[in-house]
């Protein structure tokens, strides 16, 4: 692409993707991504000159088909008819519970959250784009042949499947949702071309109850996953000391090609079905550390998807919209208040009175690991186990950066 500036950033939309509807009763409602868009395009980052928004288009049944089971598929079809499926194969395929209730045309809706990721790996690969966002996907607890935690597809593991098929031999897949990336990490449990990392909260408290320090990869790929397991309640400063001592010293190490990020932002401390107490100055500092690992290790290659998030006006829309402004290097002042416009549609929308501003008064402030070691504090113990277990397989040393 002629004239492609280096932070022109390939972008996921379309109307279509608030097909994903498990019901209104269900916590991922699709509302949370009308609402991003609608909040991302009010704040003028739709139309900004690097800003490309794509619709998704044809969904290739081929590639859906490299990651999850034919039955499976299969299933998901007969799910979003008006048969459904019978009780045998609804608790096979995980398809038919509270989590994933089935609903009308749920394979096409499903299968166009993982196109849009798959068309965001292609314009990466294809050298138009170093960046890419997809804020409608993040399905990452989707196996390979079942349905999880919301998920039916897993567009994450379907963008890095992508890469592989390019060539690429050095992926990192970053997770920060407050939910252990289970389902990425076991497409990916025995290849060492992926390191997954995944920050969440401890799986003895949270679904889906796994993620834990010394889960570190299968027999052929010692090392591929890096857990950073954290204590309920883990405020701002904390998480972003536990990112601070893991994650930027193992991309280092790794040396990847491209960075694929995950960025639920159900760890808010407004999110109802979590226990962390995170901001969304946080989740903004996050995204900006993230973007700078892939500029300095990654030659800026970045893809970046949603993922959990239930505060659907509190949270979602300004957590996201950040996350394209970041992407886009138009990161927005978090002291800016929130559009007019905006406030009015989504309090038509929900009833409920909309945030005033892009900031929940979260300074970005937190102590350092390099600045010692807690044994007495919990968090720290929790960032000394992932440290122990996985520093050393990168000749890094657990006690001291």
């Amino acid at each position: 692409m002629v004239g492609m500036a280096e932070n022109d950033v390939y972008v996921v939309w379309d109307d279509e993707v608030t097909g994903y509807n498990f019901g209104p009763s269900h916590p991922m409602h699709p509302l949370r991504l009308d609402l991003t868009a609608k909040l991302a395009e009010d704040f003028g980052l739709f139309d900004a000159d690097n800003v490309h928004v794509n619709p998704i288009g044809e969904i290739d049944e081929a590639k859906l088909a490299r990651l999850h089971d034919p039955d499976y598929i299969a299933a998901v079809k007969q799910a979003g008819t008006a048969e459904g499926l019978d009780e045998q194969d609804a608790n096979r395929f995980g398809i038919g519970t509270e989590d994933v209730p089935g609903f009308e045309n749920m394979h096409t809706a499903s299968a166009l959250l993982f196109q849009g990721s798959v068309n965001a790996a292609n314009a990466i690969i294809s050298g138009d784009y170093r960046r890419a966002v997809n804020f409608c996907g993040g399905m990452h607890h989707a196996m390979p042949g079942k349905a999880s935690g919301f998920c039916v597809y897993n567009d994450a593991a379907g963008a890095i499947t992508e890469f592989l098929e390019a060539g690429y031999e050095r992926i990192v897949y970053l997770d920060i949702d407050a939910h252990h990336g289970d389902g990425v990490e076991t497409f990916f449990w025995d290849d060492p071309r992926v390191l997954t990392i995944s920050i969440h909260e401890s799986g003895k408290f949270l679904f889906p109850g796994t993620g834990y320090p010394a889960d570190i990869g299968g027999l052929k790929a010692a090392a591929s996953a890096v857990n950073i397991a954290l204590p309920p309640r883990t405020g701002d400063a904390d998480w972003l000391r536990a990112f601070d001592a893991t994650v930027p010293q193992i991309v280092a190490a790794f040396e990847p090609q491209v960075i694929v990020s995950q960025h639920g932002c159900d760890g808010h401390r407004e999110d109802p079905l979590t226990h962390m107490r995170l901001s969304v100055d946080a989740m903004r500092t996050a995204a900006e550390r993230i973007r700078d690992l892939a500029v300095d290790h990654a030659d800026g290659r970045w893809l970046s998807v949603g993922g959990g998030g239930y505060a659907i006006i509190d949270v979602v829309p300004r957590a996201w919209t950040n996350l394209l402004a970041v992407a886009a290097g138009l990161d927005i002042d978090p002291g800016a208040r929130i559009p007019g416009r905006w406030a009015s549609y989504a309090q038509t929308k929900t009833g409920r009175e909309a945030p005033l501003s892009m900031t929940d008064g979260f300074d970005g402030a937190f102590e350092p690991w390099s600045k010692g070691f807690d044994p007495e504090a919990e968090l720290d113990r929790a960032v000394m186990g992932t440290r122990k277990n996985t520093f050393p397989f990168f000749a890094l040393d657990p006690y001291f950066d």
